[in-house]
């Protein structure tokens, strides 16, 4: 894999090991992949532990109707009223200029990787 696009993944690697919005799942496999690069750095172990990585990664990203969903229904019990509202309305204008996926540091990370190697289109 070539530098940059091996730098490309460890940054998104990192955010989707270490951010808060990411699942433990998510969380698990960065971290799987960051060890498994750190242990073996040849061209075919970073091939395979990339494609371990975005096979966990797939469907994950949260759809901007999941979260539109999420902001209309659960994050006003858990956020309040206002910050549900804004989000809703924040979301709801990034599916009109045409956003698929939620915008958390954790979906972005997901969302780019996936589209970096033609799993999703942005």
């Amino acid at each position: 894999m070539e530098k940059e696009l091996f730098d490309y993944v460890a940054e998104r690697a990192e955010v989707l090991a270490t951010n808060d919005a990411s699942t433990q799942v998510t969380k698990d496999a960065a971290a799987a992949w960051e060890a498994a690069v750190a242990a073996d750095a040849s061209d075919e172990a970073v091939a395979a532990a990339t494609d371990k990585l975005l096979d966990v990664l797939e469907g994950r990203p949260t759809t901007i109707d999941g979260v539109i969903a999420f902001a209309e229904g659960p994050a006003k019990q858990l956020m309040g009223e206002e910050v549900a509202a804004a989000m809703l309305a924040e979301q709801l204008k990034r599916k009109e200029a045409g956003a698929k996926y939620c915008n958390c540091p954790s979906c972005t990370a997901a969302s780019e990787l996936l589209a970096k190697f033609g799993r999703i289109e942005l």
